[in-house]
Formats: C-alpha cells, sequence, structure tokens
C-alpha cells in the first residue's frame, strides 16, 4: 500500500539544533547554566546535592566556576535535573566536553528501523488522522487521513516547514472550523507551555508567544465554553471539527520513545487521534477511500 506523507523543512532540523547548542555552549558558562537548570527545576543546591550524592560545597562551586565538573559529573546532574538529551549536551560542550548524544536526521540509515517503526504506525492508524513532529512541532510525516482534513487551510500554512500548532491555531488555518475553539486552545497552549518550561527551548517560547497572539474566540464560544460532548466532561479535551456540514470529533493520544538515546528520535512524538463517537467513526472510514485499519501495511 502506497502511504501519502506531509514532510517538513528539508534542511535537517538535528543541524540547527547541534549549531544552537554550541552557541549556547559558547557563550553561557557551565556553571550559569547548571544554575539556570536547578532553579527551573525550583531545586535548592542542598537537595540537587543530596540527589546527586556531591556535596553542598562542591556543588556551589560548580555554579560560581570555582570548580570544574569532570564528565560523569556533568551527565549525574543532568540525569537528576531531567534535562532532555539535547540539553544533556549542551551542558557537556559548555563544560569542555563532547557530545554523549547522538543527533542525526531520520534518514540516517542508522535510524532506519525506529522510521520504519513511525510509518507502520501512521500506516496502521489509517482510517483515523495520525501525524509525527519533532520538538518544535514541525510537521515530520502523516498518513493519508491528514491531507483530506486540511482543504481549507490557507496554502501559506502547508509551505515547509509546516507547524502543526501554527496549523491548528492560526485564523487562515483549522481554526475557524474547530467548534470548540476557546476549549482547545486553551489546552494546546497549556501543553506547550509546559514543554517550554521544561526544555526551556527559546524557540518553543517564541511560538507559544505568537499562538498567544492570535484571536481564540471560536464561532460557537458559548457550545464550548460549557465543555464538550456528554460523557467526556472532566476526563479529556476533544478537537471537534467542522467539515462538509458536519462536526467530527476526536481524542488525541501522543507516543514517544521512551528509551531513546539519539537526540532527534528521543524529541518525535506521534500525536494519533481517534473517533470521539460513532458518527465520526464512520465518516472517517469514507474519508479517504482504502484507508482501512485492517490492510496489510
Amino acid at each position: 500500500m502506497t502511504r501519502e506523507v506531509i514532510v517538513g523543512d528539508r534542511s535537517p532540523p538535528y543541524r540547527r539544533g547541534m549549531a544552537t547548542a554550541i552557541d549556547t555552549a559558547m557563550t553561557r558558562p557551565f556553571g550559569a547554566l547548571l544554575r539556570e537548570w536547578r532553579e527551573r527545576r525550583r531545586l535548592s543546591q542542598l537537595a540537587l546535592a543530596l540527589d546527586a550524592d556531591v556535596s553542598t560545597r562542591h556543588l556551589s562551586f560548580l555554579e560560581t566556576g570555582k570548580a570544574r565538573p569532570s564528565r560523569e559529573m556533568v551527565l549525574r546532574l543532568a540525569e537528576r535535573l531531567e534535562a532532555p538529551l539535547r540539553e544533556r549536551n549542551t551542558l557537556l560542550l559548555a563544560a569542555g566536553f563532547a557530545p554523549a548524544y547522538a543527533e542525526r536526521g531520520l534518514e540516517d540509515p542508522a535510524l532506519g528501523a525506529a522510521r520504519a517503526v513511525v510509518d507502520r504506525v501512521l500506516a496502521g492508524h489509517e482510517p483515523y488522522p495520525a501525524l509525527a513532529i519533532d520538538r518544535g512541532w514541525n510537521l515530520i510525516a502523516a498518513n493519508r487521513v491528514v491531507p483530506a482534513l486540511l482543504t481549507e487551510v490557507s496554502t501559506a500554512l502547508l509551505q515547509p516547514p509546516i507547524n502543526v500548532l501554527r496549523l491548528s491555531l492560526h485564523p487562515e488555518g483549522l481554526a475557524p472550523r474547530i467548534a470548540n475553539l476557546p476549549e482547545w486552545r486553551s489546552h494546546l497552549l497549556t501543553r506547550l507551555g509546559h514543554e517550554a518550561e521544561v526544555t526551556v527551548d527559546p524557540r518553543l517560547e517564541a511560538l507559544l508567544a505568537e499562538l498567544r497572539s492570535y484571536p481564540g474566540d471560536g464561532p460557537n464560544e458559548a457550545h464550548a465554553a460549557s465543555g464538550s460532548m456528554p460523557g467526556l466532561a472532566g476526563v479529556a479535551v476533544p478537537m471537534r471539527l467542522r467539515t462538509e456540514g458536519r462536526t467530527l470529533s476526536f481524542l488525541s493520544t501522543t507516543m514517544v520513545f521512551g528509551t531513546a538515546v539519539d537526540v532527534t528520535l528521543s524529541e518525535l512524538a506521534i500525536e494519533a487521534f481517534f473517533p470521539a463517537d460513532a458518527a465520526t467513526a464512520e465518516a472517517l472510514a469514507r474519508l479517504v477511500p482504502g484507508a482501512d485499519r485492517q490492510q496489510d501495511t
């Protein structure tokens, strides 16, 4: 079976990410980065020192630059601070060490098995929409159902790199067709805000500021504000998308590679949407001819 995909920016994002890490490491000393991470995690020096099995005095010296960490110490502190792999590499570079985690594009043969898994998950999720994104919410690939839901979106928003959050909330994107836009917008902004705080990624912070500047009132705000659908109130936030005279209701789930030791793979996520009601399931089954979940992929 042939699967249609939407591919994002052709310039490898892992190269842009590595350049950012090197720039940060060259302009910020290790101690300043360590202190920033500790404060963002709301940890005292004592709490981090106890968790990392190091003296408070030594941790203080590391933050002030009076002492230099070993490679093992950098990795231990980064793990205790739950820093993402990209930021662990940045801490290592700032301390004068080579990165510990490879950063390769999905087209790299070393990630061939992982890319095959992604492709199979996307195709196997049909006739329901599913897409793969990087940490910046840029589209990597999508199954055949996704383009069928974007027919009324401005072509400018479909030029690579395609940012799926911008695509969702921009006034010329899906926003005018999302029946519960205020609720869905709040859900997406809360999630992005959490990710920006966890990763300390300025690109996510810039994206968050941009999305917050968009209008957030949907055409059916009064209905949306009440919640949503019977049986889902207080349980999950659905996305209710109007298309071709009907409203499709979706619940979303996220899949990540939890044991990844490659930066690119650790930042990749699959967003899979499931029908929230029987009517949506029936409509999706007819949306893309031949998109059968039982079909061999």
